[in-house]
């Protein structure tokens, strides 16, 4: 009975936040976690320019057993607040989101997952004197972003768009990563409460960033 709990406990994820601060104010940072709570291993996923934390759900499940699974919605994405000032969503306040973060979980080292941005912010935040990253593993980046991926980047971000339903939203959302293969065996489209979340965040994430600071990254 003990072991099927802890395995419930594990395979659910638990929706939180935390309280972070900027030159123009304060925001909250939400981030799903799984596994133990209590477990001092801590593995942190963080997703890339115009993703979410949702990305991470199926290696979150995988891994949940040996780590404390912790997926952010970085600043402007998801779940999280909105930044005061549109030249705060850069590296450096992603950091300092990071560090906060890390200091709510209460742990002195964890291990980092990226994808493309969420790379950017691991490389910088372990290159600091001390960092707590211990381990680090980058997905889809590299020290160079082609003047092609810029072009390609630019040409979607800084948009508004608005949709009628959540299948419009999903057309959106499958073109812009059409580098990505996306199927319905993923299951980034295959339960209603998923689909409502799409809708509401693909506006999110496709405007929360102007085309001037593509250029910034």
């Amino acid at each position: 009975m003990e072991r099927r709990q802890r395995f419930r406990l594990s395979a659910a994820a638990r929706r939180r936040s935390v309280q972070c601060a900027s030159g123009a104010g304060l925001h909250r940072i939400a981030y799903l976690e799984w596994g133990d709570p209590a477990n001092a291993r801590v593995l942190v996923c963080v997703h890339g320019l115009t993703r979410c934390a949702r990305d991470f759900d199926n290696l979150a499940r995988a891994l949940c057993e040996r780590y404390r699974v912790v997926c952010p919605d970085v600043a402007g994405r998801g779940d999280s607040d909105w930044l005061a000032e549109p030249m705060l969503y850069a590296i450096p306040q992603y950091v300092s989101d990071m560090v906060t973060l890390i200091a709510r979980l209460d742990v002195e080292q964890v291990h980092w997952v990226g994808t493309s941005m969420g790379a950017l912010i691991g490389m910088a935040l372990a290159a600091q004197k001390d960092s707590p990253v211990a381990r680090l593993v980058l997905n889809d980046a590299g020290p160079v972003v082609a003047k092609a991926a810029l072009e390609r980047i630019g040409a979607y971000l800084g948009a508004a768009p608005t949709f009628p339903n959540v299948e419009a939203a999903e057309q959106v959302v499958r073109a812009t990563s059409a580098l990505v293969k996306i199927t319905d065996a993923s299951g980034d489209f295959s339960s209603n409460g998923r689909q409502a979340r799409v809708s509401r965040n693909a506006a999110r994430t496709l405007t929360c960033i102007t085309r001037s600071q593509v250029a910034s990254l």
